[in-house]
């Protein structure tokens, strides 16, 4: 029985524990989920410094938020009748349903800001630039589909906070010239928020954007392993590659035993506030009742603040002009100078502007959030 048990054992892990640096990148290379990693890495992307942990912490979330989302699929009912309900069974009936809906919850805000930081952290630091252009595009349509993965969960649990917040996101996609109403009714399934948006928001939120967000990551994924992981140090990249960089070192075990360590600890802490702060949960939706004011979700707040200037020009063509710019980016800015260092002085010009960009869209978000009242009414102190 022993052998047997050995044999089964051998058939899926080939390789025995590691006891030298030769069988750990041999182990590594024969794994399906650590072949992601390369066999070796420099040990200057081992420092925290060299990346924030925010990829290795964005991918956390996203499988917290499957498997939290999975446990919640089981007892969410998506229909107005029942939807409000399933959030009250899941504070109430379901066993651990409190503490999975705030996990939830607040892994899908924290993903949100942590994969926009990444982001800004790939960018300040070059990675964008040859030979990754397709891997910061990839970047760029996740930071999106993370943002619509968000904003369509939004809507389910089907109160008052979720059902206008939807309805003023809707209002600003329909601002789109020729095509917004067409464009709304194909979101919502009809002119307003009701039923059929409700179980298309359902379908989009747990079966297709998943599969398209984890095709992308799976390719940003692919990307990194094949163009090489960019290390922020003080040493110039091409130095890297003309072989003139320190010894490597194996991943597996230096590299790993970090990520794992950031992953317990994200999961500690999101366990930590699921248990002592409640996701939010108003009264249930009443279309005749309407919130004044009616605001999106915190990280479309920029957005609806420039829309009430012009629906237009604010809600349309701004946030489309950024997403186009910041994939037009890798094939414009192409010279490498500075890559893998952040702030260099070589490319001062495009870290400001990005900078700029950034601080504009944070200053219309806190007006939106803090400094709007009734109607819409400009406040000068925060509410």
């Amino acid at each position: 029985m022993k052998a047997w048990l050995r044999t089964v054992w051998e058939s899926v892990w080939r390789i025995g524990w590691p006891k030298d640096d030769r069988s750990a990148v041999k182990a590594l290379l024969q794994s399906l989920v650590l072949h992601v990693h390369p066999p070796k890495v420099r040990p200057e992307s081992l420092k925290f410094r060299a990346t924030w942990g925010l990829g290795v912490l964005s991918f956390g979330l996203l499988a917290l938020l499957t498997l939290t989302g999975i446990y919640l699929m089981f007892y969410y009912i998506p229909h107005p009748d029942a939807a409000w309900r399933s959030m009250k069974d899941l504070a109430f009936v379901v066993p651990f349903g409190v503490v999975t809906r705030n996990a939830h919850r607040w892994a899908a805000h924290a993903m949100v800001a942590l994969v926009t930081l990444h982001m800004l952290r790939v960018f300040l630091a070059g990675g964008y630039k040859p030979p990754r252009q397709a891997n910061w595009v990839a970047g760029v349509w996740l930071w999106f589909g993370t943002l619509a993965l968000s904003f369509t969960g939004y809507l389910l649990p089907w109160d008052q906070l979720a059902f206008w917040a939807v309805t003023v996101g809707s209002n600003m996609a329909g601002a789109i010239p020729g095509i917004g109403e067409h464009f709304r009714v194909l979101i919502l399934g009809d002119r307003t928020v009701g039923e059929a948006a409700l179980l298309r928001f359902y379908v989009l939120h747990c079966v297709a954007l998943p599969a398209v967000l984890f095709a992308l990551v799976g390719f940003h994924l692919f990307r990194v392993r094949k163009d090489g992981g960019l290390v922020v140090s003080e040493h110039a990249e091409s130095a890297v590659k003309a072989g003139d960089g320190p010894r490597l070192v194996p991943a597996w075990p230096h590299l790993l035993y970090r990520e794992l360590v950031l992953s317990l600890v994200l999961t500690a802490v999101l366990l930590a506030l699921a248990l002592w702060v409640d996701a939010p949960l108003e009264p249930e939706a009443d279309p005749a009742r309407t919130p004044n004011p009616a605001k999106a979700p915190w990280y479309f707040l920029g957005v609806q603040e420039l829309a009430h200037y012009s629906a237009f020009w604010g809600g349309v063509f701004v946030p489309a002009a950024t997403v186009a710019a910041l994939c037009l980016l890798p094939y414009v800015d192409t010279h490498t100078q500075g890559v893998g260092r952040y702030l260099p002085p070589e490319r001062r010009l495009a870290s400001a502007s990005f900078g700029a960009l950034l601080v504009f869209m944070a200053v219309f978000t806190v007006i939106g959030t803090l400094f709007r009242g009734p109607g819409w009414a400009l406040m000068w102190w925060p509410k």
